[in-house]
């Protein structure tokens, strides 16, 4: 069974974005576009204050005739944060996303921000687990007929 701190690994050195709560959002926006991200951390020094996504943006500033340019990251961002742990499975954190409708979550050791997993990383270790699974069971069946 995977772990996060495995996820993280495999993800290698995966820098972590992060927007500060006072930005504009359309530096967010301009951030999440130049990286090919959904999502950001808002961080105030090492403290997660929030996370802000794209669809933050598309329902409280573009459904609301708000300016990105006008509008600051506090006023928009999800600031009850869940994380999870280097030690936790990717099945919890899978419950954990599905059911609370999340697509991103950070990685906290200790007080220490070490990463952020996705719901593509976690779809992309569970599909290579089942692989590995089915290939171990398909290796077992032909054993069987010989």
């Amino acid at each position: 069974m995977t772990v996060v701190s495995d996820i993280l690994k495999a993800k290698g050195d995966a820098v972590v974005h992060s927007i500060g709560p006072d930005d504009s959002v359309f530096d967010a926006l301009q951030r999440m576009a130049d990286k090919g991200i959904g999502a950001l951390l808002v961080m105030q020094g090492e403290r997660i204050v929030g996370i802000v996504t794209e669809r933050d943006y598309a329902r409280k500033i573009a459904l609301k005739g708000r300016t990105s340019a006008l509008t600051l990251v506090r006023d928009v961002m999800t600031t009850s944060v869940m994380f999870v742990k280097p030690t936790q499975t990717s099945e919890e954190c899978m419950a954990l996303m599905t059911d609370n409708r999340l697509r991103h979550l950070p990685v906290v050791q200790g007080d220490k921000l070490i990463g952020l997993i996705s719901i593509g990383d976690l779809v992309k270790d569970i599909i290579s687990e089942q692989k590995f699974v089915i290939e171990q069971l398909e290796h077992y069946i032909s054993g069987q007929r010989s």
